[in-house]
C-alpha cells in the first residue's frame, strides 16, 4: 500500500463513518456509499491533509475520474508531483 493510499483511507472511512481496516486501494466509492456530497467533502479534506489544490469539478466531462481510492490517490499524487521541489 502507498503512502498515499495509507493517509487517504481514514479520511474516506471518517467520511463513511466506517473502520478503516473495511477499505483498500481497490475500495469502489460509489459502491462503499459515496454521494456526491461525500465526493465534495472528501476532496476538501484530503486539500488539506496533502497542501494541495485539487483541480475537480464533477461536473466537467473529461475531468478526473475518481471510482476507487486508488484512483483518488493517483490524483493525488499528480498534485503533489506538481510541486517545486524543496
Amino acid at each position: 500500500m502507498s503512502d498515499t493510499v495509507a493517509r487517504v483511507i481514514p479520511i474516506v472511512a471518517k467520511q463513511l463513518d466506517r473502520d478503516p481496516s473495511e477499505f483498500s486501494a481497490e475500495t469502489n466509492l460509489e459502491e462503499a456509499g459515496y454521494a456526491s456530497l461525500d465526493v465534495i467533502e472528501t476532496i476538501f479534506a484530503v486539500e488539506e491533509e496533502f497542501g494541495i489544490d485539487v483541480d475537480f469539478n464533477a461536473n466537467v466531462e473529461g475531468g478526473p475520474q475518481i471510482k476507487t481510492i486508488g484512483d483518488l490517490a493517483v490524483l493525488i499524487d499528480r498534485e503533489l508531483a506538481k510541486r517545486p521541489a524543496a
